[in-house]
């Protein structure tokens, strides 16, 4: 690989939007100033740091504009996404109305060219291309509003550029988000085991899940690595099936009578226990009125003792022995939307956090860390995070590991073609650069058959990537055991870590390769019937527009 850092160089335009105006204007200096707010830039030969404040003018975002790029002849592009994937992540060619969340690769013939900013920017960025240049947006809102910085000054973003040449796409998207993240935290073993989410779906019990246990364990017999044993939602003390899944988070309900016993039970049974929680979503009545979001009622973060109890409630479930903690729905919790609604802002106007001086993205920062930092408290380092419908960008460094797709299945096979391998395939360059990535389970419950589900799980732990299997007992065969067993071996170590060779021709790669260790796998990810779908769809592809 011949790598050549860019010079980011400053921008031809910039708009400034706040809650009374916008205005457009030419960039002659290295500050611009317009009333009482400054957005300055620190230039280097390596990066292009974006500086914002303001006294009293409320900001909603800027707009930066570079013009006469060339980009070279069939030109292809790759973004990421907001939040999780949604079956939607592919190499396309030019398009202008297309937004790309916090980095882009352009990739031609000869080389594969870079944008991005680093991560834990204080923006939410985007990126959009055209013939004539590019632009990068920076929503710096709190919540739907323009953000109150009282003087404050923060970076906004780092932004990075680099050319690659002599590699392929996937060997330059892989280096740049090594580029984009210096600090990951990651695991100090190969995670992989069982969730019971996707054959359980929430109705489970403290019996339901030692039975579970006892599975994995048969399934994982005389594998040193000890597997995990995530309890999904169904163990919260107000649990209601396809009601409620929020909180509170103290105890568990009738089914599950002693979370700590249980956790102790796991441990001596030989596995590792993990649990999930909806930390946000909560039906305490001790909380207070001013702790909770106006648009939602959802926990808002950014009141000290909101934050506080939050932390609370992550160190007692370390305290109860569980050494995995997957956190969910926080962004659609605290934005009100989930990734393919966001077109192209993360939320609506007309709302703002409890702290009006801090961005969106700095309030997802504060819940990441705070997060984290309670489990590092409570557990002396030893908890992993997972984050799930989380925002991976602002994550990295606060999580080890992600989810980065939408839910796969236990029921229909082409939900989990759809969601799991495209979000394994554009989301691997982003494993072990940002965090580990969870691609979602392998679910077992005899509604998929069993060759397209050991195809799934093949793939998954051939990819070197965290393995989740949710299998309900007894469904597999003798020959079926032993198939998945092997694969969970394989699991176990994370020693391959196959790429998808094809992923500039197709939303689902079938072919993968681990050339270190001579693997080749060529998988059929289709069904001999045909695709099956929804004809009434609520789903759509975002993208920038001036119509509704």
């Amino acid at each position: 690989m011949l790598k050549n850092i860019l010079k980011v160089n400053r921008p031809d335009f910039i708009e400034l939007t706040t809650e009374t105006k916008t205005v457009t204007a030419k960039w002659e200096n290295d500050d611009y100033n317009l009333d009482d707010i400054n957005v300055k830039l620190n230039q280097d030969n390596e990066h292009l740091a974006i500086f914002l404040t303001a006294q009293t003018s409320k900001v909603k975002w800027i707009k930066l504009r570079w013009n006469n790029l060339s980009w070279d002849k069939n030109v292809r592009f790759l973004g990421d996404a907001w939040e999780r994937g949604y079956g939607d992540m592919e190499w396309k060619g030019m398009n202008p109305n297309r937004f790309m969340p916090w980095y882009f690769c352009a990739k031609s013939e000869a080389k594969s060219i870079c944008y991005g900013v680093k991560v834990r920017p204080s923006a939410m960025c985007f990126w959009q291309v055209d013939s004539l240049g590019m632009t990068l947006f920076l929503d710096v809102r709190c919540g739907g509003s323009g953000v109150n910085l009282k003087g404050r000054v923060i970076k906004l973003a780092d932004v990075i550029a680099c050319e690659m040449r002599d590699c392929t796409s996937f060997e330059a998207m892989q280096e740049f988000c090594g580029q984009m993240c210096e600090d990951p935290i990651l695991p100090k073993y190969p995670v992989y085991g069982s969730n019971n989410w996707y054959y359980a779906y929430g109705k489970s019990s403290e019996s339901e899940i030692l039975a579970d246990c006892d599975y994995i364990l048969n399934l994982t017999k005389d594998i040193e690595n000890k597997p995990y044993m995530v309890i999904d939602d169904c163990w919260q003390e107000h649990h209601r099936l396809n009601e409620y899944n929020g909180g509170p988070w103290t105890k568990g309900n009738e089914k599950f009578p002693d979370m700590k016993a249980l956790a102790d039970k796991l441990v001596q049974k030989g596995v590792r226990p993990g649990i999930w929680v909806r930390l946000l979503l909560n039906e305490d009545e001790n909380i207070k009125n001013e702790w909770r979001l106006s648009h939602n009622n959802c926990i808002d973060p950014t009141n000290p003792e909101a934050l506080n109890y939050i932390k609370e409630d992550i160190k007692r479930i370390c305290n109860w022995g569980y050494t995995l903690i997957k956190h969910d729905f926080s962004t659609f919790d605290l934005f009100g939307k989930w990734g393919f609604q966001m077109s192209p802002l993360v939320t609506d106007d007309g709302w703002h956090f409890y702290d009006d001086s801090l961005t969106s993205a700095e309030v997802v920062k504060l819940l990441y860390k705070a997060i984290l930092d309670a489990s590092v408290e409570a557990s002396n380092g030893e908890a992993l995070i997972l984050g799930c419908n989380t925002i991976g960008h602002l994550g990295a460094g606060y999580m080890h590991i992600n989810r980065t797709g939408d839910d796969t299945s236990g029921v229909i096979w082409e939900r989990t073609r759809f969601m799991g391998v495209n979000t394994l395939a554009f989301r691997l360059p982003q494993h072990g650069k940002f965090y580990e990535i969870d691609a979602d389970c392998v679910g077992i419950d005899g509604g998929i058959s069993w060759s397209m589900n050991k195809q799934w799980a093949d793939v998954l732990a051939k990819s070197g990537t965290p393995l989740f299997i949710s299998v309900r007992p007894n469904i597999l065969d003798e020959t079926e055991k032993q198939e998945l067993h092997e694969i969970l071996k394989v699991a176990s170590k994370q020693e391959y870590h196959v790429i998808p060779v094809d992923w500039e021709e197709t939303t689902c790669p079938e072919h993968w390769q681990d050339k270190d260790h001579d693997i080749d796998c060529k998988y059929q990810w289709f069904e001999e019937t045909g695709l099956k779908f929804n004809p009434n769809s609520i789903r759509y592809q975002t993208f920038l527009a001036m119509v509704e």
